[in-house]
């Protein structure tokens, strides 16, 4: 545990540190776009905040080699240099989108190009569990399966990414959750390298979201932009790859037949407003005959902040659905029952849609009070 706690020290130390630095430039030379019309910010505010992040991966990942219990750990410690080759290539791109904003297609070539490499070398769902059984797809549908996977989950926490500290926020919770399902595993299978290789890569992205949600929190002095978004996603897809595709669920002893399903679903969960976006925002997109890219101010950060939340409230709202979802999933493989995970899903799902919702009620009330005191004085 300790390994991973001074890893994600190291990324959080470093990115922080990193964030002042690149503010300040970004400040002295006036490196700041213009405000566009979905921007909920009010005023020009830099958005280079990945780099910094980027920097925190590669202090982490460096910091690694120097802790022989991890190295030992992890077969895949090759993986790491080519996890950071293809970070740095999601970095250039989104860093060039940040200050030129590129086409679409050319940011959705290196998504491919970066998720293509790493499944190449090996990061890729090996297996689907079933039961107590696997399937084993054939080689060429791994790695079309690994690449779009990749794909989605970059694209879908990019998406999402539209208040202050809205994607740090949730990458923190998300990954917190899933580290403690990487050490339950552990203690379950008795250590598992590609356990550990998922466990190091949620410490990371933990420690890089800490580091940089300070500068992040409303109101932001700088944005993580497309550079950082795409780096904590295709990070979280590389993490849950690395146990959804190749852990043997007959491994685990529980008795619950959903346990053998948890691999798939606490990935899907820690990520289910992510992903519930982006297939909102693509159906929408195509429907209205657009890009599946075009940008809109129709996300569902938009519609709450529509309903009345301010960004703060939106943002924690965001913190709540996706710490009630992961934490149900999570019960379900600690609790070897029904009972809890249920009672934390259906509390914490009402809570959540009452605080979801609150704000449009009392937009209805107050319509219908000034209402009445419309015909009263008629």
């Amino acid at each position: 545990m300790l390994p991973f706690l001074l890893v994600a020290g190291i990324a959080a130390v470093v990115t922080a540190a990193a964030s002042f630095g690149v503010l300040r430039l970004s400040r002295r030379f006036r490196i700041a776009p213009e405000l566009r019309d979905r921007d909920v910010h009010t005023t020009p505010t830099p958005r280079l905040g990945g780099i910094a992040m980027y920097l925190g991966l590669i202090a982490a990942i460096l910091s690694v080699m120097f802790f022989t219990r991890l190295t030992e750990q992890i077969e895949q410690v090759a993986q790491l240099w080519v996890l950071l080759g293809a970070c740095t290539l999601i970095a250039v791109v989104g860093i060039l989108d940040d200050l030129l904003d590129l086409d679409w297609m050319i940011k959705l070539a290196a998504q491919l190009a970066a998720a293509g490499l790493l499944a190449w070398q090996g990061v890729q769902i090996l297996l689907v569990p079933l039961g107590n059984t696997q399937i084993v797809p054939s080689p060429a549908m791994n790695f079309a399966l690994t690449v779009f996977l990749m794909t989605l989950v970059m694209n879908a926490v990019n998406f999402v990414d539209g208040l202050d500290g809205l994607v740090a926020g949730v990458a923190i919770i998300a990954n917190s959750v899933f580290f403690v399902y990487t050490q339950l595993l552990t203690a379950e299978t008795g250590g598992d390298s590609s356990i550990t290789f998922a466990a190091l890569i949620a410490a990371i992205v933990v420690g890089m979201a800490v580091g940089f949600l300070p500068f992040n929190w409303h109101r932001a002095k700088m944005f993580m932009g497309d550079t950082g978004a795409l780096l904590i996603g295709l990070l979280m897809a590389v993490s849950t790859i690395s146990v959804t595709g190749q852990l043997n669920p007959s491994s685990l002893d529980q008795k619950l037949v959903l346990a053998s399903y948890i691999p798939i679903i606490l990935p899907m969960a820690v990520l289910a407003m992510p992903l519930a976006d982006f297939t909102l925002a693509v159906l929408r997109r195509l429907r209205a005959g657009q890009s599946p890219f075009a940008a809109d101010r129709k996300h569902l950060h938009h519609r709450l902040l529509d309903m009345g939340h301010s960004p703060v409230q939106a943002v924690v709202i965001f913190y709540l659905w996706t710490a009630v979802v992961s934490l149900a999933c999570l019960l379900v493989f600690t609790m070897q029952s029904f009972l809890w995970p249920g009672i934390v899903a259906i509390t914490g799902g009402i809570l959540c849609i009452v605080v979801t919702f609150t704000p449009l009620v009392r937009v209805r009330r107050w319509l219908a009070r000034k209402a009445r005191d419309r015909a009263r004085s008629a």
